[in-house]
């Protein structure tokens, strides 16, 4: 699990105006007392910049990662493109000739914010002591970031999945922090299917016989198996029957036979293939203890939590132009959640549509479908 990157790996606040992009950096926000419990004396955040904040600090846009993302947005300096290559840089849709773009890796990931791996005060990875995260968590302490860098008002919090829950709780606990928000591909509370499916991957990392109750840092074999299985069942719920059935169908992975058993072994299909291939490279990346945290974050997502209702919470947001989007073929957020989500809003809005076969993950592959309703109703340069 070489490529996790630890909070020593990444460059120090100061160097915030050398003029790099894309490049990850770090910064302490102090100690923390966490929502249900739990406390860290000291919490690093990484984080990325791409453009430049302007005199009047207005043009500043906050992109929030999905569960198993980090930081890197777009390539900027750096050697390698980002997550949301084709969406975030310049001239695209969230212009980073126009706009100073932030994105912050959240609490308790692996990808240089404090975590689960990260080394207590005695140089003890903190494994099963670390405490337990909600999304209220992560943008509390991410506002204190946004105070660092000089940025007092959100021109724009955007994300999706994971990174959508994550935006409109920041609007919902700092309304008066953001401009405008864009939701895509994400609800306001999580449902219980949705709970459900994070149970079942979050056991299968629980189960795994070298789990040792979260603290393996130490031995030699770590939990990867019950990671990988967590990673085959989410990527399931992160593409569509349809595009599984147009890819693969029931075809043969090259020189493997799966209807005939050798000395007990079978081949497998090549949608066996590719969720073995999706599980890997989740291993090679990502802390077991990371995915636990910030997947139980997302079960306790509720922007209701601590107001007295959803529609109390949402009406926070009347002074916040808001925008929901959804995909057409996602059965993970269903569409039909980002519709209660809008209509809940103080001013009930309309939902936008990404028209993708792929299922959730076309918030990742097809939000420039999005451009022309967000650089209307959004980024409008007048």
């Amino acid at each position: 699990m070489a490529s996790i990157v630890t909070t020593e790996d990444a460059l120090d606040a100061e160097e915030l105006t050398d003029g790099t992009h894309g490049i990850l950096r770090r910064a302490s926000v102090g100690e923390y007392s966490f929502e249900f419990g739990g406390y860290l004396p000291q919490v690093t955040l990484a984080y990325e910049t791409w453009g430049t904040l302007n005199a009047q600090r207005s043009n500043a846009v906050l992109v929030m990662h999905a569960l198993t993302g980090d930081a890197h947005v777009s390539r900027g300096d750096s050697q390698t493109d980002g997550w949301w290559e084709d969406f975030v840089g310049p001239g695209l849709t969230v212009d980073t000739n126009r706009f100073y773009v932030v994105s912050i890796n959240m609490v308790g990931g692996c990808n240089g914010s404090t975590g689960p791996s990260s080394l207590d005060e005695q140089g003890v990875p903190w494994g099963s002591r670390f405490p337990f995260v909600t999304i209220k968590d992560s943008v509390r302490l991410e506002q204190r970031l946004a105070g660092q860098l000089g940025v007092e008002r959100w021109h724009t919090v955007l994300g999706g999945s994971m990174g959508g829950a994550r935006a409109l709780e920041y609007a919902v606990e700092f309304p008066d922090q953001v401009a405008n928000l864009v939701v895509m591909a994400s609800t306001g509370q999580a449902s219980a299917e949705q709970i459900a499916f994070a149970q079942v991957q979050t056991q299968s990392i629980r189960l795994d016989p070298h789990f040792a109750g979260g603290d393996y840092y130490q031995n030699q074999t770590r939990p990867d198996e019950g990671l990988g299985l967590a990673r085959r069942l989410a990527h399931l719920t992160y593409r569509s029957e349809a595009e599984l059935e147009h890819r693969f169908g029931r075809n043969a992975q090259d020189g493997e036979v799966p209807d005939a058993p050798f000395e007990g072994r079978r081949g497998r299909y090549q949608v066996e293939s590719y969720l073995d291939h999706q599980a890997s490279k989740l291993v090679n990346r990502f802390d077991a203890n990371s995915y636990l945290v910030l997947t139980e974050a997302l079960m306790s997502h509720d922007v209701a939590r601590g107001h007295e209702s959803f529609e109390h919470a949402l009406a926070r947001l009347e002074q916040v132009n808001v925008l929901v989007a959804a995909v057409k073929s996602d059965r993970l957020y269903y569409p039909e959640q980002s519709v209660k989500l809008a209509a809940s809003l103080a001013t009930p809005k309309p939902v936008h549509y990404i028209d993708s076969p792929i299922g959730h993950d076309g918030f990742l592959t097809d939000a420039a479908q999005l451009d022309g309703v967000l650089r209307t109703l959004v980024f409008d340069e007048d």
